[in-house]
């Protein structure tokens, strides 16, 4: 079986409420005459017919060999929306992601949203969202609307997750700054992959994965840099006494324990990820269906690894079945 764990669909009626409640999350158009979403200007990313069309959705799944999507919402997620009204948001979109898995109970499966502006509607939405809706997980954005995950106002979600052992897909936002991404389409080119960076270093320093080691982190875009600077981490941690304060093992001693999706497509990027946290902590993903995303090179990719075919099942789906919230 194949799963894909990074993909994204969108219910019509999100964007309708995009429209309806931000100011800074605006639609435009690129030059291609594609209807684009901008936060500040920078734009954010571009919408295909797939993000809101099961049935097409289901017709590529067919066409490359993936069995399941486990779907969840991309950035602005639901924080586009004033604090008061992120819970609303978040029921609406989990409650059409509950109906989108009635319909097709062998095709999808889900990451809730979660208002996480409001402490206790997030804890509320999220005993919603695994008991009575039964999905699968949570997707969370790499910051909320600029604050670090690591504020003590989130501090009672994260203990609730790691109590019910939660599979959280981190998720990248813009940076706080989106200034310097207006050009090139920097953003979801540079802008996402530094901000996950960014937010999985704070998080390992501020002892988040030492404390709550239950939850089960899945790290979007293969982990931003982070493979690449685990060394540099370490160093960190050696040399500097700020770095040990709340963790008392190298940095890579957490963050090889997390999960990483293989959202970067290049057999290079792959083989030293399996390399470093090895194949059962890998999954696949497309990041479809996004225009930097590959619904056929996410299978491709992991099928031309020269790994043996047993590695490949765990990332196809082993280690998805291991990982995921009410599966059986």
């Amino acid at each position: 079986m194949k799963f894909d764990l990074h993909t994204h669909y969108y219910p019509e009626s999100f964007f309708d409420k995009i429209r309806e409640l931000s100011n800074d999350f605006t639609f435009d158009k690129d030059p291609t005459g594609r209807t684009i979403i901008k936060l500040r200007g920078a734009r954010f990313f571009g919408i295909t017919p797939p993000m809101t069309d099961p049935e097409k959705r289901i017709e590529d799944m067919d066409r490359v060999g993936i069995d399941v999507e486990v779907v969840s919402l991309s950035t602005p997620n639901v924080f586009f929306a004033p604090a008061e009204r992120q819970p609303e948001v978040a029921r609406m979109v989990n409650d059409d992601y509950a109906e989108l898995i009635a319909r097709y109970p062998k095709r999808f499966k889900g990451f809730a949203s979660i208002p996480m502006d409001d402490p206790d509607q997030a804890i509320k939405e999220l005993h919603r969202a695994l008991d009575e809706l039964k999905l699968n997980g949570v997707i969370l954005m790499s910051n909320i609307q600029g604050r670090s995950l690591t504020l003590p106002q989130y501090r009672a979600f994260f203990e609730e997750a790691n109590r019910r052992k939660l599979c959280l897909f981190l998720h990248p936002m813009l940076p706080a700054n989106p200034e310097p991404y207006r050009r090139f389409v920097l953003g979801p080119l540079v802008g996402f992959p530094s901000d996950t960076t960014l937010a999985t270093a704070e998080m390992c320093f501020d002892g988040l994965f030492r404390e709550l080691p239950d939850i089960r982190w899945i790290i979007g875009h293969a982990g931003g840099a982070i493979p690449w600077l685990m060394e540099r981490l370490d160093n960190g941690y050696r040399d500097f006494a700020e770095c040990r304060e709340k963790i008392d093992a190298l940095p890579s001693t957490y963050l090889k324990k997390l999960y990483y999706d293989t959202v970067t497509f290049s057999p290079h990027t792959l083989n030293m990820l399996r390399n470093l946290v090895g194949a059962d902590h890998m999954v696949m993903g497309s990041d479809y269906p996004h225009l930097l995303g590959s619904i056929e090179r996410s299978v491709s990719s992991i099928e031309a690894l020269h790994i043996p075919e047993v590695e490949k099942e765990r990332v196809f789906s082993g280690t998805a079945l291991s990982i995921l919230n009410n599966v059986s």
